[in-house]
């Protein structure tokens, strides 16, 4: 007789090895794993029953396409982003702006990474004494800081996502530097960095993309003085020269940005590309575009743009807008100390509008540059005179292609200032999300009207394919940051005594808004008007119409009875269809 004991043993055995092998395979292919404030790196898994103490622990522990969520509270750590990931691993906060990172240093540091994802956290010193900078990215991989030619590893594919950054009490918020590269920072709010520093300090580095963020000041909003002496929001420069294998930053994108709410020194402003007076291109190969940046404050501002020593520089479609007061309202273009001549500067279909008609000291101030382009821009100083100056490097009226005329932009007058209140978990303009923040002040203070004489004026040669808002710009692109897109088209087809409809929506309607269909002359069906269409409806067809008559149709979006959106449209039914011809071989 079998052996049973053997036979349940090695059953067993199997049951045990195949059970095994399954979690193997779960855990290689990655999977989700959690951090609390209650959590042991020591005891615990991972698991959301038994979760770790810290993301540094989380990171040295998950396998590459795994998610790290991290519970609500407040973790006083430095957080370490290290281990190289191909597929990439995602630490994000569980509930968004909840998970709170301390520090009294630099709070986040990435130095081993690679394929890291940080999303969702609020992040800054905690408090006055705090050792630099709240995040630093740098490359101290492989045998060389940078990635020398591509030969040597290095410090790359870091996204920040939609993370709230900000009160930095020594030096900078976010510094990217030493030869790091292709790094993703979008969608996060920053505000209120420390003494002659920056936002973002983007420094001999290959590849970064800053886009879809917020950047202001509010000092006094964090309980600080302000002592008017900080930096500019981004600055794009190489401070080490030989010390990485990067001379100069390189591929550098600040994009769909809004900057506002100056509260810095009066040498600086919103983006800078050169500081530091080098022998060499301090940046190279740079694009500002969709831009939007206010001049809501009273804080005087060096200039919008600033570039120092670099070459192939490109700020176009962006819109500079409100009182501003500036030594410089359009940009400043010039070099310093050891700096090479500027080269390739490109400045094309933005919008400079002072509304107040105080359009600071001059427009610009500079020179040493050689192949500037300055074409194609709008320019409004509320029809008094643009300002002139000895020392100005290109003035409005060598535009060739200029328009002069009001963009209409809405008032700046009740600019709202949105720092996180963690307490309310909202932002001080009542958002709940970074996005909601951005959309309202693009919406309010960079959105063109149906009747902005800037609309269809913008050089295609020179214009993004998006928008501020990442929406398409259409074959005739508007100036500045904001392409118009009607809150409601109305278009159709004509057919043999029929019309069929069709329309898009640009508007976030309430639920209870219905559609109306008006048209004349009578006499289709079914008859006008026809009402109490659904909102989620974006066709319609009338037929029994005569042929070769025009007729025109009225589309409304009705709430309560009373029209919040109307586009018309006029169309002639014909019997006149082409045919191609049916050829049988």
């Amino acid at each position: 007789m079998p052996n049973t004991r053997l036979i349940l043993y090695f059953a067993v055995i199997l049951a045990l090895a195949l059970a095994m092998d399954r979690l193997q395979a779960a855990y290689a292919q990655g999977s989700t794993f959690y951090v609390a404030t209650s959590g042991n790196d020591t005891t615990g898994n991972g698991s959301a029953g038994q979760p770790w103490a810290t993301i540094s622990h989380a990171l040295d522990s998950v396998p590459d396409g795994s998610l790290v969520l991290v519970k609500p509270g407040n973790y006083f750590e430095r957080v370490n982003l290290r281990g190289q990931f191909t597929q990439g691993v995602t630490v994000r906060s569980e509930v968004p702006y909840q998970a709170r990172l301390r520090y009294n240093a630099t709070v986040v540091i990435c130095f081993y990474g690679q394929g890291i994802t940080l999303e969702g956290f609020d992040i800054a010193h905690s408090g006055p004494g705090a050792g630099g900078l709240v995040i630093q990215i740098q490359d101290l991989l492989g045998s060389y800081n940078g990635s020398n030619g591509g030969t040597d590893p290095y410090v790359k594919n870091i996204i920040l996502r939609n993370n709230i950054l900000h009160d930095s009490y020594n030096n900078d918020i976010l510094k990217v530097n030493n030869g790091a590269g292709d790094i993703l920072i979008e969608g996060n709010i920053f505000y209120n960095q420390q003494g002659s520093d920056e936002h973002i300090d983007v420094n001999s580095v290959t590849n970064v993309t800053i886009q879809d963020n917020v950047f202001f000041n509010d000092f006094a909003g964090s309980g600080r003085s302000n002592a008017n002496d900080t930096s500019s929001y981004v600055v794009i420069k190489d401070s080490n020269g030989a010390d990485d294998t990067n001379l100069g930053s390189l591929d550098i994108t600040v994009r769909r940005n809004v900057f506002f709410n100056w509260q810095g020194s009066t040498g600086q402003g919103f983006v800078r590309v050169g500081e530091d007076g080098t022998a060499f291109y301090e940046g190279q190969n740079i694009l500002i575009e969709n831009n939007l940046m206010l001049g809501n404050s009273a804080n005087q501002i060096r200039s919008p743009f600033q570039v120092m020593g670099s070459a192939n520089v490109t700020i176009r479609a962006n819109t500079v807008a409100g009182n501003l007061p500036a030594k410089e309202f359009g940009a400043r273009i010039f070099t310093y100390g050891a700096n090479l001549p500027n080269d390739q500067i490109r400045l094309h279909n933005n919008i400079w509008s002072d509304p107040t008609g105080t359009m600071s000291d001059t427009f610009s101030r500079g020179g040493n540059t050689t192949n500037l382009s300055f074409d194609n821009n709008m320019f409004w100083n509320n029809n008094n005179a643009f300002p002139t100056s000895s020392e100005a490097i290109i003035e409005i009226v060598a535009d060739a292609n200029r328009l002069v005329a009001d963009p209409l932009l809405g008032s700046q007058a009740g600019l709202v200032l949105p720092p996180w209140n963690s307490g309310a978990n909202q932002f001080g303009d009542g958002s709940t999300t970074i996005r909601q923040v951005f959309e309202n002040v693009v919406n309010r203070y960079g959105a063109l009207p149906s009747n902005s004489p800037a609309i269809g004026q913008a050089d295609p040669a020179h214009a993004p394919l998006d928008d501020i808002l990442g929406r398409p710009r259409d074959a005739s692109p508007d100036l500045g940051a904001y392409e118009f897109v009607p809150a409601l088209a109305l278009a159709g087809t004509a057919r043999d005594q029929q019309v069929i409809l069709s329309w898009s929506v640009n508007a976030n309607l309430q639920p209870a808004t219905t559609w109306r269909i008006t048209y004349s002359p009578a006499g289709g069906s079914p008859p006008s008007p026809i009402s109490n269409l659904p909102l989620s409806m974006r066709t319609y067809s009338v037929s029994n119409l005569s042929n070769d008559v025009t007729y025109t149709f009225t589309l409304n979006a009705l709430l309560s009875g009373s029209p919040i959106l109307t586009d018309s449209v006029s169309l002639v039914p014909t019997d006149n269809l082409v045919f191609l011809p049916l050829i049988l071989k």
